[in-house]
């Protein structure tokens, strides 16, 4: 695997286990302007879709081990809007059908027609391109009216306030420490930060500190020289090389081992380090996000993290409120996943029951963001009509009664309404129309509730 840098921004991964196939497709590739990256079977490749995000990827069908069928399928259950152009011996029409089924973008037959593989290299990035420009006015929709920012979902007070300090440190390039539960949202928030600003056309490179022991995680964050240990067969840059210019996000940091929390020190305070088994120094420009669930500041009094590392990181403190802070933002969260659901699954779903909208605030939600996103996709894919009913909800929530909700005061469905809609209320500052929109509800519902309260107020909505 190797990479051609090249003026082109669009990354393309080349996957076939034939030398001569692979260096003659990133020559052309190359020479076409695009910065191009080969793997020779479907695990390498995978892991470079992780490492280097590319914005397509070209593979061969026949492969030993993981075919392209095998490796599409893969491809698409982690990221469902990456393109695939698959390679396929002339006349094999049965697994260019079978391809185009399972979401491949094009199929192309061998020999490979080099103008053909252009045009449809062209056309996978035109058509990514547009569904990206869609998004970004999407987003700016939603953020005009008070809904979001950069794909979060979320009007209450507690993340107007992080939205507000994103916005302002977004254009810097200090650290930034992101704390809160788990499941609240960290690594959208990272992405955000970055999204907003001047590094957005470079890469954003993720790294869960957690998921690796000690000596894998040293090579992971500073990359490794041919040899440096059993199983070095080759050099490999880590991920603060693959983020130069970019922004590396740390997820779970407070789980870095104390050896390894110098090496990373070392990097913030001088930006160069070097690879393990290397003594050349490399220099990095690279803006560092981090994210925790752990309480860093017990556990640096504990001697289980380096005080000042903690202050190195503690630049800027973002954090995330959990799901049960967040007053009218559930149901929002809510529609926003049935939608994005509903799209994915091919279902006609698109609204929620009144039964599920009251189970669904009557739940205290202690895996936040996260639980509510799966509990949604699950009715999703089990609902049969137009409005997601109680029953197509998990059997944990759906059968939680309210008077057990945490948030929710009152042991009946009128006294839950009533907290929901007044607690809505105050969050959009007294609009009944934002309100509304927040519950998936009518105007008119809302204001026909407000009378029933007593609550005496103007229903003009500027």
């Amino acid at each position: 695997m190797r990479r051609e840098p090249e003026a082109r921004r669009d990354r393309i991964l080349v996957v076939d286990d034939e030398p001569s196939a692979r260096t003659g497709l990133e020559k052309l590739l190359a020479s076409e302007g695009y910065r191009v990256w080969t793997a020779e079977d479907g695990e390498s490749a995978l892991v470079l879709v992780d490492e280097i995000a590319p914005d397509i990827v070209v593979t061969d069908l026949k492969m030993p081990g993981m075919d392209g069928l095998a490796l599409l399928e893969r491809i698409r259950a982690r990221n469902p809007a990456l393109p695939v152009i698959v390679v396929t011996a002339f006349g094999d029409v049965s697994s260019a059908v079978a391809a185009m089924r399972r979401g491949a973008a094009d199929y192309l037959t061998k020999p490979i027609d080099l103008d053909a593989l252009l045009l449809g290299v062209e056309r996978a990035l035109e058509h990514n391109h547009l569904l990206a420009e869609a998004e970004h006015l999407r987003r700016q929709v939603q953020e005009r009216n008070d809904e979001g920012l950069q794909g979060l979902t979320g009007a209450s007070p507690a993340m107007l306030s992080v939205y507000r300090t994103v916005r302002q440190i977004a254009s810097s390039r200090a650290t930034v420490l992101v704390t809160g539960e788990s499941g609240t949202g960290k690594g959208e928030i990272a992405r955000a930060i970055h999204a907003l600003s001047p590094r957005v056309k470079e890469p954003f490179v993720t790294l869960q500190c957690a998921s690796l022991a000690e000596s894998l995680l040293e090579s992971e964050l500073f990359g490794h020289e041919k040899g440096a240990f059993t199983g070095a067969e080759k050099r490999r840059i880590g991920r603060f090389e693959q983020a130069h210019g970019g922004t590396l996000f740390l997820d779970e940091v407070g789980e870095i081992p104390l050896p390894t929390q110098v090496k990373l020190l070392r990097v913030l305070q001088e930006r160069t380090f070097e690879r393990v088994g290397g003594n050349d120094p490399i220099k990095v420009d690279v803006r560092v996000i981090a994210a925790t669930n752990r309480k860093l500041e017990e556990d640096v009094k504990n001697g289980l993290f380096r005080e000042d590392l903690y202050y190195r990181l503690h630049v800027i403190h973002i954090e995330m409120p959990p799901l049960r802070a967040r007053s009218g933002d559930v149901v929002l969260l809510a529609n926003s996943f049935l939608r994005r659901f509903a799209r994915e699954n091919g279902k006609s779903v698109h609204s929620l029951s009144d039964g599920a909208r009251l189970r669904i605030l009557a739940h205290a939600w202690p895996g936040n963001v996260r639980e509510l996103e799966n509990a949604i996709e699950r009715a999703v894919v089990m609902s049969h009509g137009e409005a997601l009913l109680e029953d197509d909800l998990p059997g944990n929530v759906s059968s939680a009664s309210p008077a057990l909700g945490i948030r929710i005061p009152g042991s009946t469905m009128a006294e839950v309404e009533k907290h929901v809609i007044m607690t809505t209320l105050t969050a959009m500052e007294g609009s009944t129309k934002k309100t509304a929109e927040a519950l998936g509800i009518s105007v008119r519902t809302v204001q026909y509730r407000l009378a029933q309260y007593g609550h005496i107020g103007s229903p003009d909505d500027n």
